[in-house]
């Protein structure tokens, strides 16, 4: 499986902000979000999340519409759709998980 590919656009004390790209059915791998964090889709389209122990969940990513969530999320994120899926994480890193 094509891994997706971060890019990190800034990594201070406060903030970790990463650009995601995603190609035709690229994943994340397996990760634990150490942050309270802010996903913001620059494209949409649906995801498949998979959760600890192996459920999976699909995930429609909306440009422009953002979520939050809490750290400790363990998750893989795979990408679904056609052409690339692109979004902006942001890790609030006063507070931690």
């Amino acid at each position: 499986m094509t891994e997706a590919v971060p890019t990190i656009h800034i990594d201070n004390d406060q903030v970790r902000v990463t650009e995601w790209s995603f190609a035709p059915g690229a994943a994340t791998g397996w990760h634990r979000h150490g942050f309270d964090y802010v996903i913001t889709p620059v494209t949409g389209g649906p995801v498949e999340i998979v959760g600890p122990g192996g459920q999976r969940t699909e995930f429609l990513m909306q440009p422009g519409v953002s979520y939050y969530r809490e750290a400790g999320v363990e998750h893989d994120v795979v990408w679904k759709g056609e052409g690339e899926l692109r979004f902006v994480e942001v890790e609030l890193k006063s507070r931690p998980g």
